[in-house]
């Protein structure tokens, strides 16, 4: 039995769809409704073009949609301008113009890449998001965040910029490594701490079923993170104040990513580790209690996940990147803590003592 849910993020004009359940690349329609020229750009990677790019080329020649195909190398490491400059190079050389779409067809990296070339290629042109990965099914693809890495911070060129549809296939999950399963996972529960406490009990009895890739478990999984997301954009689309808490423990996390090195810690690995740094800070300050790590860190772990940083990272090293966030007003670093299981806020106003105590513990 196919799984369908159809979600709206409500943006006024920039409203779009996101359809989420099993069977769904093969169903041309949901894709090709979005396409309002003659002509798309498909963007994907080595590992997800051979598994799901013919599927996509079907369904654009069954509207005879002239394309183009751009594959990218695999990883972290090439969500660069290099990589936008590639995907900008074919739509000149092939003459693409403003009624072009551009379709990721990847997880978040794609996504993130795909997004940000649509939104400055002749100042505009439309694209969909087709995400293949866990985690970019229930965060990366969803809210319009754009852009690339720098060296010296992650995602600190970009833009926002909305697609016109997602389309998330449950059964793309199942070609997922249990290491991109588990890393998807750390957003999934970061849903359950910054604002569902009952989302949280769910997963925490139904852990072992989503690892064991129960297709019914996956889409529920997917559909509930996909509105707790579209509830905080649909506030606050281009991060004025609440969608910051989005971010909780992605200040620790994306330093021990851009300190480490891109993609040698996954994404949703260093966010992990991120969060329970974030609880434990929301600990000292008085925040919450201890049965809330505790909770945490047995989730985290029974999903696979690292609730540690780095040993090999110092405080020097976390201060340093923390201070290049987007977050950052004046100089201070802000920072999402935890009120309760299920509510998050913003703050810089900690004690900087007792964020060193968290990152030396």
């Amino acid at each position: 039995m196919h799984i369908n849910h159809t979600l709206n993020v409500d943006l006024g004009e920039r409203s779009y769809p996101i359809y989420i359940g099993t069977g769904l690349l093969g169903r041309a329609e949901l894709i090709t409704r979005h396409i309002h020229g003659q002509s798309a750009l498909i963007v994907s990677n080595d590992t997800v073009a051979p598994l799901y790019l013919e599927t996509v080329q079907e369904a654009l020649d069954s509207k005879q949609i002239r394309q183009d195909k751009v594959i990218l190398a695999d990883g972290e490491q090439h969500k660069t301008m290099a990589s936008v400059e590639t995907i900008l190079d074919l739509l000149l050389t092939n003459r693409h113009d403003r009624r072009s779409t551009i379709i990721a067809l990847g997880g978040g990296v794609i996504g993130d890449i795909a997004g940000f070339a649509a939104s400055i290629y002749q100042r505009g042109v439309n694209f969909i998001q087709i995400p293949t990965t866990l985690l970019s099914q229930v965060d990366s693809s969803v809210g319009g965040k754009t852009g690339v890495n720098h060296p010296l911070g992650k995602n600190m060129i970009g833009a926002f910029y909305q697609p016109q549809c997602v389309v998330a296939d449950i059964d793309s999950l199942h070609t997922l490594p249990p290491r991109e399963l588990s890393a998807g996972l750390a957003e999934v529960i970061k849903y359950g701490l910054i604002c569902d406490a009952g989302f949280f009990d769910w997963l925490e009895n139904n852990i072992d079923g989503l690892l064991a890739g129960d297709n019914d478990l996956l889409a529920q999984a997917v559909l509930v993170s996909c509105q707790n997301k579209a509830r905080v954009v649909e506030l606050d689309e281009r991060e004025g104040g609440l969608r910051a808490i989005l971010n909780l423990g992605h200040s620790f996390g994306h330093a021990i990513e851009t300190t480490m090195g891109y993609g040698n810690w996954l994404h949703g690995e260093a966010v992990a580790a991120g969060m329970i740094m974030a609880i434990d800070l929301s600990i000292r300050e008085g925040s919450i209690d201890e049965q809330v790590r505790q909770r945490g860190i047995a989730l985290l772990k029974q999903a696979g996940l690292p609730i540690n940083p780095p040993p090999e990272m110092t405080v020097e090293q976390f201060l340093d990147t923390m201070a290049i966030d987007k977050k950052n007003v004046d100089g201070k670093i802000k920072l999402v803590l935890l009120r309760a299981l299920g509510e998050a806020f913003i703050t810089d106003a900690y004690s900087h003592d007792k964020l060193l105590q968290t990152l030396t513990a």
